[in-house]
């Protein structure tokens, strides 16, 4: 042991590259940022009771998605799911959708299980899958925050129009990734 202290290293390192990789996840694909960005947008629409309710909605389920992902359960076209997020989350926004908070959590909630299995099947073999999923949790929960602070942002300035020409912004990318 003495001769080779690394065999002696009770953690190998798996554990903070699978954080590191798992917080780069959301924030490396436009499609996952922008899905994200549009919940804390239009938690801010919705305003009140929604602003907490709706990303935690999208948190969760997008953990079940995870953890559906994880037991090797299979969700055909999971990758279609996610693209149609784009496009729904955008128009929602742009359109100024105002359903119960309940409904709005059913939408991104549903929206979240492509997106929490995406990222569990795409875990790197070499890292921890638990790390790399409270990454990916952080780095959603940080991008719902960024939206929701942008949105409230233009709200207070009087420039609600803003926050919709994002949403349709964010429409607009998402019929361009399912032309790619």
């Amino acid at each position: 042991m003495v001769l080779s202290p690394s065999l002696a290293l009770a953690h190998s390192g798996a554990h903070s590259a699978g954080f590191i990789h798992g917080l780069e996840h959301p924030i490396s694909g436009l499609d996952h940022l922008l899905a994200m960005l549009a919940v804390g947008l239009w938690a801010v629409q919705r305003g009140g009771r929604a602003l907490w309710a709706v990303p935690l909605a999208f948190i969760g389920m997008m953990s079940l998605g995870g953890l559906l992902g994880l037991t090797g359960w299979n969700l055909p076209q999971f990758e279609l799911g996610i693209l149609s997020s784009v496009l729904i989350l955008g128009v929602v926004v742009a359109l100024a959708v105002r359903l119960p908070v309940w409904q709005t959590a059913v939408v991104v909630g549903t929206l979240a299980v492509f997106h929490g299995f995406a990222h569990t099947v795409e875990t790197p073999h070499a890292v921890s899958a638990l790390t790399y999923n409270v990454g990916f949790l952080l780095s959603t929960a940080a991008l719902h925050l960024g939206g929701i602070g942008l949105g409230v942002a233009l709200a207070k300035i009087g420039q609600t129009q803003w926050l919709r020409l994002a949403g349709g912004t964010i429409a607009l990318v998402g019929i361009g990734l399912f032309l790619q």
